[in-house]
């Protein structure tokens, strides 16, 4: 008996496993499929149709795939703040925040895109960056990347871009990390991604802090004004700070020290009054310009270079406020790019018509039903009136016997805007006029110019990360194929590139791409591939991180003091003021916590050791003079500290007397840039110039760093 019940459980297992090989692809209803890249459109270029059934059979099951972790962006920090409009754009747009002198509260949302929720913050991965602005006309949500483009450019695609990047489903690995096949297989098929891809392998992927990042909406929105005129718009966040990255082999490192890295420093650094801000720019392109470059506007794998449209700064973001509760704020918070106020409106992207259902779709679900904006920090400033009145997880009580409109019992409350001459949102008039079609633009079709317009614009440190972060990735990939078609891809970008990760792998790169990649890219354009456009840029300054020595800030970097007992009080005094005077933060780290006793007399509280910090943690590092010299000299963890901050090209300063300590270490008197000796003259003025510069690049140049 007991083997007859064993061998009916295996048979009604066997009964629901499924072999994909050879199968034609289909709905859930087992409708066959003829194009899975594509959202139905009314015409190649227009907006996407709310009765593309095969669209909604496909997202509506990716948005209940995690229950209650989010799909994506599951490891998230958030803070409160204000925006503070400082510009006058009321001839574009009519949104009541961005009228000059307006200030908006705000609640901003940073995070990982493929880890799950316990994973990393030091992941190389695209960060979220979300923005919810609580206007006097409602909630608008402005939601981007630290990346101003994205992989694909039809939503349609988006469950199988994630599916890839998330970890492999037969055993679940790797996690948080796109280094592995099914990533690179779908990638090495998809040559829209090509442009992307450069950014994620270069040091944006990895950056310092989430306040020192770029924030993007990728998508071009529009702004109408108050006659109903639109203009095209790109939305840019720049950070006061400058944009700064970590080096990979410190991003590996940091994740074993402190996973919660950039959690713990944006927590901090609000809660010591150190304010993260931001600068809200626009690119603005005239409706009668919307064809005017080499590029499509309605393309989220491009940017707009700013060469061709500069930015123009509009106000200036602050964030000011810790959550008082992770779950009940940040966790719950939802967005939707899709929730936008009078003055702005969505354009026909076919990626942003697609996030639209996606997101208002996936909290529906995920926070319970359709209530969710009921939540404290969903709910708008000047609250929500109409006649909805159920569903799961109700708080509003909707008084009276009305719950439809029209209604002359409830005296035709609450009513419509146009009843009485009052603003309300209206969707900007466009004309749409096409066949319902299943297809892409062949403006859509050039892959590669952006690409290499990033590439080229990388300084030469940066370029060689890229060819690291590449040589790394596809080192994980066991599919020689996989590895192949992407070189291939790489060698239509920049030849070199291909050259160089593919001698890291032992493969000579094909000049033309797989018949594979070709096939899948000729589903989506049949002419495939076009002739490419001349570009109107062939490199762009904004889209390289390397900041000059002396052209930065030093403001909240932390210093570490590397101290033992008999150090001298006056040299760290010396050098913290300096420092303090710039916004930095020196941290003393000795052999113990405790107390540590100073040469003149006297001691100091110690909070960290060698034992439980990190160097890979800190900007920068100082040895002070004193007797702790000869403790210092035989101690190995210190040694550690400086090796390591030197492999990672950052500053390094020594006091008086303290010099001798780099006998053994990987450093050399005056040959070394970045390394600083008080015994040369100006140790703090010159200590705090090459901070400015956030890393010692040079270094690359004549010694093996990690990238």
């Amino acid at each position: 008996m007991k083997n007859q019940r064993e061998n009916k459980k295996v048979q009604q297992i066997d009964d629901h496993v499924i072999d994909n090989n050879g199968r034609l692809l289909t709905t859930n209803d087992g409708v066959p499929i003829e194009d899975n890249n594509n959202m139905l459109k009314a015409g190649e270029r227009g907006p996407a149709l709310i009765e593309d059934f095969i669209y909604q059979d496909k997202m509506a099951h990716f948005d209940r795939e995690r229950i209650p972790e989010r799909v994506v962006h599951a490891r998230g920090s958030g803070a409160h703040g204000i925006f503070e409009a400082t510009a006058d754009i009321s001839k574009y747009t009519k949104a009541s925040f961005l009228k000059k002198g307006t200030v908006t509260p705000l609640f901003v949302r940073f995070s990982t895109v493929a880890g799950f929720k316990g994973s990393t913050d030091l992941a190389r991965d695209v960060r979220g960056f979300s923005v919810k602005f609580y206007t006097e006309d409602g909630n608008y949500d402005l939601v981007g990347n630290n990346i101003p483009v994205f992989f694909i450019q039809d939503a349609m695609n988006f469950p199988d871009l994630v599916h890839a990047v998330k970890p492999e489903p037969n055993n679940e690995m790797p996690q948080a990390a796109s280094a592995h096949d099914t990533f690179w297989d779908f990638i090495s098929l998809m040559p829209e991604a090509a442009h992307m891809v450069m950014w994620t392998m270069s040091d944006r992927a990895i950056p310092r802090s989430f306040r020192m990042m770029e924030g993007f909406g990728v998508h071009t929105f529009k702004f109408v004004n108050a006659e109903g005129k639109g203009t095209f718009v790109k939305f840019h966040w720049k950070p006061k700070l400058g944009v700064h990255s970590v080096a990979w082999n410190e991003a590996q490192k940091i994740s074993g020290f402190d996973a919660d890295f950039h959690r713990r420093d944006l927590w901090e650094n609000i809660e010591k009054g150190n304010f993260p801000q931001w600068d809200l720019g626009v690119q603005l392109v005239p409706e009668e310009d919307e064809h005017k470059f080499s590029f499509d506007l309605l393309d989220a794998t491009k940017i707009v270079p700013e060469e061709l449209v500069p930015v123009e700064i509009i106000g200036t973001m602050t964030l000011n406020r810790n959550p008082e509760n992770f779950f009940a704020e940040t966790e719950q918070i939802a967005f939707d790019p899709g929730r936008i106020v009078p003055g702005i409106d969505l354009t026909n992207d076919p990626l942003l018509q697609g996030r639209v259902f996606s997101y208002a779709d996936t909290q529906n679900y995920r926070l319970g039903g359709p209530n969710f904006h009921e939540i404290p920090i969903n709910r708008s400033v000047n609250g929500k009136f109409n006649n909805q009145k159920d569903g799961f997880g109700r708080q509003d009580i909707l008084k009276g016997n009305v719950s439809y409109f029209p209604n002359s019992l409830g005296g035709g409350c609450p009513y419509h805007a146009m009843l009485k001459g009052e603003d309300g949102f209206k969707s900007h008039e466009e004309k749409v006029d096409g066949k319902k079609v299943r297809r892409r633009s062949t403006s859509f079709a050039d892959h590669f110019t952006q690409a290499r317009l990033f590439f080229n614009s990388q300084s030469k440190p940066e370029q060689e990360h890229m060819i690291n972060a590449y040589s790394f990735e596809l080192s994980k990939v066991n599919s020689v194929d996989v590895r192949k078609r992407e070189l291939a891809i790489l060698n239509q970008i920049d030849k070199e590139l291909a050259a160089r990760v593919g001698a890291n792998l032992g493969i000579e790169p094909a000049s033309e791409l797989d018949e594979l990649t070709l096939q899948f890219a000729r589903q989506n354009h049949p002419e495939y591939p076009i002739k490419t456009p001349k570009p109107e840029v062939e490199k762009s300054a904004a889209l390289s991180m390397k900041t000059k020595p002396g052209e930065g800030t030093i403001e909240t970097r932390k210093v570490a003091f590397l101290i033992a007992d008999g150090v001298s009080k006056k040299s760290i005094d010396k050098m913290k003021t300096a420092l303090e005077e710039e916004g930095a933060e020196a941290v003393l780290i000795s052999t113990n916590v405790g107390k540590v006793k100073f040469k003149e007399g006297g001691t100091a509280d110690i909070e960290f050791s060698y034992l439980t910090e990190a160097s890979v943690c800190y900007d920068a590092f100082y040895t002070p003079e004193g007797d702790s010299v000869s403790v210092l000299q035989d101690e190995p963890d210190y040694l550690h500290f400086i090796n390591e901050g030197f492999r990672h090209c950052k500053a390094i300063a020594f006091a008086t007397g303290a010099e001798k300590l780099i006998d053994g270490t990987y450093l050399s008197k005056n040959k070394d840039s970045g390394v600083i000796f008080e015994s040369d003259g100006n140790l703090i003025e010159d200590f705090i110039k090459t901070m400015k510069g956030h890393r010692v690049w040079e270094r690359e140049n004549t010694r093996k760093v990690p990238s």
